[in-house]
């Protein structure tokens, strides 16, 4: 009798903790525990009333396992990139994060993390096969058995009527012994994926419907000067609202805006809101390019597939060679033709012969001052996509900046990549991953003014920008915005003054704020002369 009893308030237990255990990090406490959950006595008595059926049983527990992988997958991408998963977006992510664990940690330790992963899993799957059967052995007859259906049934009902008036959809007097938090939870990702599929279809239709299709008459405003869109990783809004970064992120603007005016340059600067957070970068490239906002995978492969002309194939129809120069692309990569990019400079058509800085391939610095030389030779301007990633996470090892002139191949970074503590090291403790973002970051800035110092006043449109904020743990604000700055001759960005953004390289809080899926129209009419037909702005 003893040992039944054990048994039944261990399965109890189990159960209990997978339906209280919370998917957002900032309510993993003890707290939690206390709010009862209105699901568990739903399990418990479908158990009884039905005994040793093996069909439910076998319900209990893939409910009871999916519950907690979804609770999983969602505290994962809280703690990534802010939000909850998209079960029909974010399947391939598990390929990325792969591909992360792997390059930041090594293969052995990466192993060793998936064989843990995978053995914590089927640990978990056991004990829950095993507290469904510490609870189906009990064979209860006649009233017994119905007065446990009636309890399921019961404290179902009660559960639809907790989540129906917490979404709103009828109100209610008193509030429940407990939430039915786990079946809400479903419910969300349920319509949540209905939603996006919804959501997906109608963004293929928008797409196609593009007033700059086949116009050739953009950008003169331009002239026959290069453009270089110049993406900084993790770049955002924490560098001058967190004070762990502004003050040594907004000295570093300060000195180069000034010695920028000192060359002549004018500049002007300002805010975007990305489309996401804490990674996933391509789809913030996505968004600005396109004027669509991707905000997730499906939404990016269906401005892939669509008509939509993103500001490279209007550039190539104005007479520009476009290209991207994607220091992280380390395998095929198909949707640069889709983006309209002419050319592809990915990690091996770089010549980069040093060594790589853990996920970084290369430091941001050889990138800027080796680009140009693997271009094919063209007499047209160029309009160019240039991707900075040493402020890619892990932030182990911050290269140093060295004279432009020392740069060559790579090798005299080497002893920059081999130095500090590891990633595993540093991330055990969040103070020094903050300080490590926030050195990195911080060359990153130094590296990319510094090229911009490096040009002819007369020469190139560079737009500097971040393309997210890093990982909630890490930026400490709740925003997600990124700053943008305009750095060229004063005749080409006096065209933006009608922008209200900030002369200079700091944006103030009075800054306009743009969702970042507006910056591809305002552009191209900043740029260009003649009104287009059925534009939208």
């Amino acid at each position: 009798m003893i040992r039944t009893i054990a048994f039944l308030a261990a399965g109890l237990l189990i159960f209990y903790g997978i339906l209280a255990l919370p998917n957002h990090p900032k309510a993993m406490s003890w707290g939690a525990l206390r709010l009862f959950p209105l699901e568990l006595p739903i399990i418990l008595g479908a158990l009884l009333a039905t005994g040793r059926t093996r069909w439910v049983q076998a319900c209990v527990v893939v409910i009871g396992a999916f519950v907690l992988v979804l609770k999983g997958a969602d505290y994962a991408m809280y703690e990534a990139y802010g939000r909850p998963v998209n079960l029909a977006t974010d399947w391939f992510l598990a390929g990325a994060g792969t591909r992360l664990l792997w390059s930041s940690l090594g293969p052995f330790v990466a192993v060793l993390a998936f064989l843990g992963l995978g053995i914590g899993l089927l640990l978990v799957l056991g004990l829950v096969i095993w507290a469904a059967w510490s609870w189906a052995r009990i064979d209860l007859q006649g009233w017994r058995r119905g007065l446990s259906l009636s309890v399921a049934f019961g404290f179902a009902l009660l559960s639809v009527a907790e989540i129906g008036h917490l979404k709103r959809y009828w109100s209610a007097d008193t509030n429940p012994p407990g939430a039915a938090f786990s079946s809400r939870l479903a419910y969300e990702h349920a319509v949540r994926l209905a939603e996006t599929r919804r959501e997906i279809a109608s963004f293929q239709q928008a797409a196609a419907q593009d007033p700059y299709l086949d116009v050739d008459t953009l950008f003169d405003r331009i002239g026959k000067r290069d453009v270089l869109f110049i993406f900084m990783e993790s770049y955002g809004r924490s560098s001058f609202d967190n004070p762990l970064y502004a003050a040594t992120h907004l000295q570093t603007l300060r000195d180069a805006e000034q010695r920028l005016r000192g060359k002549g340059f004018a500049m002007r600067s300002g805010w975007l809101t990305s489309p996401i957070t804490g990674g996933q970068s391509w789809l913030a490239h996505g968004t600005l390019f396109s004027g669509l906002k991707t905000a997730d995978q499906g939404r990016y492969l269906a401005m892939l597939l669509s008509d939509r002309q993103s500001l490279f194939h209007l550039a190539t129809h104005a007479g520009f060679r476009t290209g991207a120069v994607m220091p992280a692309i380390t395998m095929a990569w198909p949707e640069g033709d889709r983006m309209g990019f002419e050319t592809v400079l990915a990690v091996d058509d770089l010549g980069y012969q040093g060594d790589p800085f853990n996920w970084v391939t290369m430091p941001d610095q050889y990138t800027l001052a080796r680009f140009a030389d693997y271009l094919p030779a063209d007499d047209r301007p160029d309009f160019l996509q240039v991707t900075l990633i040493s402020s890619h996470a892990p932030w182990v090892p911050v290269p140093d900046v060295i004279p432009w002139e020392d740069v060559g191949d790579g090798t005299v970074f080497n002893t920059m990549a081999a130095s500090g503590d590891t990633p595993a090291t540093v991330w055990r403790d969040r103070d020094r991953v903050r300080d490590q973002y926030r050195k990195s970051v911080d060359y990153v800035l130094q590296t990319a003014m510094s090229y911009a110092e490096r040009q002819q006043n007369d020469g190139p449109l560079m737009i500097i920008l971040g393309d997210h904020q890093p990982a909630g743990f890490v930026a400490q604000i709740d925003s997600r915005d990124v700053p943008i700055h305009v750095i060229g001759p004063a005749e080409v960005v006096d065209h933006l003054t009608d922008w209200n953004w900030v002369d200079g390289l700091i944006p103030d809080a009075d800054t306009p704020v743009w969702p970042m899926e507006q910056f591809r129209d305002r552009f191209i009419d900043a740029f260009t002369t003649a009104p287009i037909p059925g534009r939208s702005l």
